[in-house]
């Protein structure tokens, strides 16, 4: 009978080692497909690509006036500064005419001859009342004396309004003298002199070409394939061509809405910050952006557009 029961016992040892040794086993299986069926957040990659490191902008700098160049202050390589007088076109008659207007504004001898005038007739019109009053002075000399201080009176409102348009006329030769000179729009550098000291600046000819080069300006292309990972606002790393080393930060300015379909690519505009103007423009480059997945962006569809706080949150 012993030797029954124990028959009887030994699968039931069996079985509770088979469970102590697959319960774990099968717990980690569950484990690993349950990770396996949850999504994994996309992780944001770097991608580097060939870029342009261009100045701001390039002015053509010219004058609204024309006439022989008198002289020019900078010359290519100078830096230069907003409002700067870099040159001048001959002014003489500008300048005479200047010089007379302003002898006509500070002449005051009419306008203290009107009033002079306007005093001693009011004076004598006072007279003529009084006389009136009296029975000794007729009536059209009350009145003559009335008309002639309403002329004076007019004259010299003449004189003060010669006056005053002598002090416009100072104002409008000074705007067509300050025509004249050359000054710089911008903070940056002589590119080119277009004009030399003696030549003849007609309406189409330019003197000088400037270039602004704080901020510069970075020009790259991206393949369409990443439109949307690049958001207006991120930073990136851009490292110059040799012989000019290290890394820059820029910020992104513009992504075109607009893609060209038949190079696959679309622009990608960034500021590039140039206080000590040590990095030139005009030189080859490679930009590093962190491209973050385009689901994290609400999409747009046919008909939308981004609304007016998308474009402040943007900024």
């Amino acid at each position: 009978m012993r030797s029954i029961g124990r028959a009887f016992r030994r699968p039931r040892r069996v079985v509770c080692v088979a469970s102590f040794v697959f319960w774990p086993l099968g717990f980690l299986l569950g484990t690993f497909d349950a990770m396996s069926q949850t999504p994994t957040k996309p992780v944001a990659a770097t991608r580097e690509f060939d870029c342009v490191i261009e100045p701001q902008q390039t002015v053509k700098l010219a004058s609204a006036a024309v006439g022989m160049i008198a002289r020019l202050d900078v010359d290519r390589g100078d830096f230069v500064r907003q409002g700067q007088v870099v040159g001048k076109i001959e002014d003489g008659v500008e300048a005479a005419t200047l010089a007379l207007a302003r002898a006509r504004a500070s002449n005051d001898s009419p306008v203290k001859s009107a009033e002079a005038r306007v005093q001693f007739l009011r004076h004598k019109y006072e007279r003529s009342k009084e006389l009136h009053t009296k029975f000794v002075s007729p009536l059209a000399s009350l009145q003559e004396a009335e008309a002639e201080v309403q002329v004076a009176e007019q004259q010299l409102k003449e004189a003060q309004l010669a006056k005053e348009i002598a002090s416009l006329e100072v104002a409008h030769a000074e705007e067509v003298l300050k025509q004249r000179a050359l000054r710089s729009p911008i903070d940056g550098v002589v590119v080119e002199r277009l004009l030399v000291p003696g030549e003849y600046r007609n309406d189409q000819s330019p003197v000088l070409t400037l270039a602004q080069i704080d901020p510069l300006r970075v020009e790259v292309f991206v393949p369409t394939a990443y439109f949307g990972q690049i958001r207006i606002g991120n930073r990136a790393e851009v490292r110059p061509e040799r012989p000019l080393d290290g890394v820059h930060i820029a910020t992104v300015t513009v992504v075109d809405r607009v893609l060209d379909a038949a190079s696959g690519t679309f622009g990608v505009r960034l500021a590039l910050p140039n206080p000590r103007l040590t990095l030139p423009g005009g030189i080859r480059c490679q930009v590093a952006f962190v491209m973050y997945p385009a689901g994290d962006a609400a999409a747009l569809v046919v008909g939308d557009a981004p609304s007016k706080s998308q474009d402040l949150d943007r900024r």
